[in-house]
């Protein structure tokens, strides 16, 4: 059954984007059509101090040589804070969030994984491409795997920690078991032959090199301090560049004194300056070089940028604010002469932004850089994921910088100094006085080399002396849009790749792949007015952070490290969209469709004469798929339940955009359709009655904004009629009766499942006669658990045919339940009514009831008794009014003894607490009518006469 593709919308065409609403802080709701968002509907005042407390837009005053930033005091952080949280709500509102077309989980993908028992942390990774290697650095061990396949393992070398190491770990209070282990940090090429490799050594970094040819360590163990960190949690970077290692990480035990160094068999150490003002608790995230190439016409030197968040000196807050940053150094760089010795001469750092300017909203913390080299620097562009500070945002940004505009801020940027101000307060502001020339930290170029400058050793001490004073520069690095390429919500991404694919247009498009807190791997595409996520990819089965990313454009793979393994995966899944429609609206430049074969496949690895014949629109314009033809209704699958009984009719559409629409006899249904429920993978008809028979459609409907048009298919269609009794012979009777539908048992109920007279409708057998056009739905956080039959009490329907002539003809069970109804509920009702009567009388006759009751009960019962005033023990005297004791005193027969008498007095006296279990019970005993004696005429019929009573006090 071929799925058919419907040009006329089932919905009417939507808007590129969402009406979006200004927020209001002071009544927490939004006003208004907004598309600048906040801008229109904050007071300017809490603009104006979120501006200047987090530094998008500084209000500068003029004061001597240099300008002083107008920067809030601490104790306003507080308010700054509310301020900071209502422009969250703002965020999380304002802009569509980007959402995978697809979503696959990790059973369906054809992936490739690696991992032994006992050994953990593969985060260290190195792609070899002259060798079709893939060098895993891991816990006490390092591996050579197979470029192509990573479940082939080539070899292998364990690097462990000597007794004496370990010992000395845990007298510094580390974990023997977790921290006091050597975990493989650095995995660089040196040569051909040889790998450098460096490793945390217990809290004592060592490095050695590898040989490839025996793949063995040579045993001369280097110290690995500022080349490696101490504690395998903390941040590093490091790259080789011509044999020289450049890294950044801490120097000592506390990660207390972080250093950008170079490490260079022909050179002395070469470091940055131990100072706050150099590096301030940086967090490093990557490193690498960019080649200025032999036809430049300054002549500068090669750099190595590194990329890191560290805390900012320059802007006050209430807490630690966090900054990310690029800094740069020179390859040439050999250090001063008398000043900086043995010190960078060239660094300097500048501050990346990655925000939202209409928001004034900062992601302040880059977690992995990736630099995407072109033929020369202008082509040259880096890609950061971003987080905001505050973790709970729950917002991921992917920010593009061109490189040029990095150089720009180096060459020409202003520079910041320390300034005491406001009674010795130290504050950062920017220098406008004289700069010394050469310019301070500047590459030896051409120019200097014509004023005899050829090394930074013939740097003058007065430029020495400014850049070791002002490392930092104040003009930011801003990202290409002056925005995000890309945001996503409840997502944080830890690492990034991206690569440059040709698509069939001849256009050149980059394609992105981000990296996540939980395993999953996004793919998106940069398109000029948008970035589209292609699909979600679930690569690790655990919910783990992927700490490692890389991209092999030769093999067209993934390689992801985490703590549980390597895992390998294909840059495309072409293969998984089975229809032409699928293929189109993925827009995924990898794929296009082949109509020859009927299949999508990759355009990468396809033969050129294939590649003529391929269909491809990036823009999600489905129409230039081919015509199919229109499936028949006789065609649809047939579905047969019996009455009452649930039926689900299955629908699984494999993209998160699309939206289903319900058709019964060419009526939309929608939720408030009769005993219909309508799911993301199907509809569920509850108590399925003769009204409900028909045709059923199921069609997806997506939007494509490029394109701006719907695209309707059909998923799916059923052909749902009832399973009726067959009916008797009929008897030569006049009398007719009408059968209904009711069922008779909740066993007949759970017997009432759907048939069909292909095969069971389950997931599977749909798919295979029906969805041959689309995969099933394999995102569990976006799609609804398989539905279950729910089975309710059906009502009772009188079909047209169901009027026969005879009541002999009649199901045995169905005229029992017709002829019996009556007399079953005047039955019951007779007994609860009997029942109500005698529980009604037992409580009348036992007290329990209201006055009313116990006046009818004296009234039936007591009308025999005496009218005489009646009698209370002694015992029960203590409740009554001095009065009524007199009375009933008066009252009483001399028949006992002076003795008995002061007895019965000092008892009706008495007001202490009660010892006698007759008395102190709390029960009314029986009452005896009729009784001639005095005692049996008490109302309590308690005998307090022959009993002394004791008081609570009597001891």
């Amino acid at each position: 059954m071929q799925t058919a593709v419907s040009r006329e919308n089932l919905l009417p065409s939507q808007p590129a984007g969402p009406t979006h609403s200004g927020y209001d802080l002071r009544r927490n709701t939004c006003t208004g059509p907004a598309p600048t968002a906040i801008s229109n509907c904050l007071r300017k005042s809490e603009k104006d101090d979120l501006m200047n407390q987090y530094s998008l837009a500084d209000t500068m005053t003029d004061k001597g040589n240099f300008t002083v930033s107008k920067l809030s005091d601490s104790n306003m952080g507080f308010g700054v804070l509310g301020v900071f949280l209502g422009l969250l709500l703002e965020v999380s509102t304002h802009r569509p969030h980007a959402v995978p077309r697809t979503s696959w989980k990790q059973q369906d993908l054809d992936l490739m994984e690696f991992s032994e028992p006992g050994i953990f942390n593969y985060s260290t990774l190195l792609l070899s491409e002259e060798r079709d290697a893939l060098y895993v650095g891991a816990r006490e061990a390092i591996f050579e795997l197979s470029k192509k396949n990573v479940t082939i393992r080539n070899n292998k070398v364990q690097w462990t920690v000597a007794e004496d190491p370990m010992t000395m770990c845990t007298l510094k209070g580390k974990s023997k078991e977790r921290d006091c282990l050597n975990y493989i940090r650095v995995l660089q090429v040196v040569d051909d032959q040889r790998l450098y490799v460096c490793g945390t050594h217990a809290f004592q970094p060592q490095c050695d090199y590898l040989n490839l040819a025996d793949f063995s360590l040579e045993g001369r163990p280097e110290d690995g301090r500022g080349k490696c960190s101490f504690d395998p949690s903390q941040s590093f970077t490091t790259v080789m560049v011509d044999g020289e290692l450049y890294s950044g990480t801490a120097y000592n035990f506390l990660g207390s004194e972080p250093i950008i160094s170079r490490y260079s068999p022909s050179h002395s150490l070469l470091r940055t300056e131990y100072s706050t003002s150099w590096l301030n608790e940086p967090s490093f995230v990557f490193a690498d070089v960019i080649r200025e190439g032999k036809n430049r016409a300054d002549g500068e030197d090669d750099k190595i940028y590194y990329f890191f968040t560290e805390v900012s000196v320059e802007y006050e807050f209430f807490g630690k604010l966090l900054i990310p940053r690029v800094a740069r150094v020179c390859k040439g760089d050999l250090g001063g002469q008398r000043t900086l010795q043995k010190k960078w001469t060239s660094f300097l750092k500048a501050k990346l932004v990655c925000s939202m300017p209409e928001l004034n909203f900062v992601f302040n913390v880059v977690h992995d850089v990736f630099i995407l080299k072109g033929k020369n620097l202008r082509d040259t562009v880096f890609y950061g994921v971003f987080t905001s500070q505050w973790g709970n945002v729950g917002l991921s940004a992917v920010c593009a910088y061109n490189m040029t505009a990095v150089e720009e801020v180096f060459a020409k940027g202003k520079y910041m100094q320390k300034a005491t101000v406001e009674q010795s307060h130290t504050k950062w502001v920017r220098y406008n006085g004289m700069m010394p020339s050469p310019r301070p930290g500047a590459c030896i170029n051409s120019l200097m080399r014509q004023q005899n400058i050829t090394s930074s050793l013939h740097l003058p001490d007065k430029t020495l002396q400014f850049v070791k004073d002002h490392p930092l520069l104040e003009d930011p690095v801003l990202p290409i849009g002056n925005r995000p390429r890309l945001i996503t919500k409840d997502v944080n991404y830890t690492q990034i790749v991206v690569e440059r694919v040709e698509a069939l247009d001849k256009n050149i498009y980059d394609v992105i792949f981000t990296g996540t807190d939980k395993g999953v791997l996004h793919k998106s595409v940069v398109f000029e007015e948008e970035v589209h996520i292609v699909e979600e990819m679930q690569l690790l089965k655990n919910s783990e952070p992927i700490k490692n990313l890389l991209l092999s454009s030769e093999t067209q793979s993934l390689y992801a490290g985490s703590d549980s393994g390597v895992v390998q995966s294909p840059t495309a899944f072409c293969s998984k969209y089975s229809s032409c429609d699928d293929c189109i609206l993925s827009r995924d430049p990898y794929c296009a469709w082949d109509p020859s074969t009927a299949a999508c496949v990759n355009i990468i690895i396809a033969p050129h004469q294939q590649r003529r014949r391929l269909i491809q629109s990036l823009d999600g314009d489905a129409n230039k798929c081919p015509s199919v033809l229109a499936v028949s209704q006789k065609d649809y699958q047939h579905v047969t339940v019996k009455p009452g009984s649930s039926a689900e009719l299955p629908c699984l559409v494999n993209s998160n955009l699309a939206q289903l629409i319900w058709k019964s006899n060419g009526s939309v249904l929608t939720e408030a359709s009769r005993f219909h429920f309508i799911a993301e993978n199907g509809l569920l008809i509850y108590s399925v009655a003769p009204e409900d028979q028909g045709y059923y459609e199921c069609w997806s409907v997506e939007w494509a904004p490029a394109a701006g048009k719907n695209f309707s298919r059909l998923m799916a269609g059923y052909i749902l009629t009832l399973d009726l009794p067959p009916r008797p012979p009929l008897q030569a009777s006049p009398v007719a009766t009408t059968f209904g539908s009711q069922e008779t048992s909740s066993t007949h109920a759970a017997e009432g499942n759907v048939k069909t007279d292909r095969a069971p409708l389950t997931s599977a057998s749909f798919t295979a006669t029906v969805l041959l056009t689309s995969p099933p739905q394999t995102d569990s956080s976006l799609t609804l658990p398989p539905s279950s039959t729910i089975k309710f009490q059906s009502k009772q329907h009188v079909p047209l045919n169901s009027v026969i002539s005879h009541p002999d003809s009649l199901d045995p069970a169905a005229e029992y339940l017709q002829h019996s109804n009556s007399m079953a509920l005047l039955f019951l009702f007779l007994l609860f009514f009997l029942l109500f009567l005698a529980a009604v009388v037992y409580n009348c006759y036992m007290q329990y009831l209201p006055a009313p009751c116990l006046r009818l009960r004296a009234a039936l019962l007591g009308s025999h008794k005496s009218a005489q005033q009646p009698e209370y023990c002694a015992c029960e005297a203590g409740l009554m009014e001095p009065a009524a004791v007199t009375k009933i005193n008066m009252t009483e027969q001399p028949t006992q003894n002076g003795s008995q008498t002061t007895q019965n007095l000092r008892a009706l006296r008495d007001t202490g607490y009660e010892t006698e279990p007759e008395c102190g019970n709390g029960q009314v005993p029986s009452h005896t009518f009729g009784s001639s004696s005095p005692s049996q005429e008490k109302p309590f019929d308690v005998d307090c006469d022959s009993q002394s009573i004791q008081f609570a006090d009597a001891d």
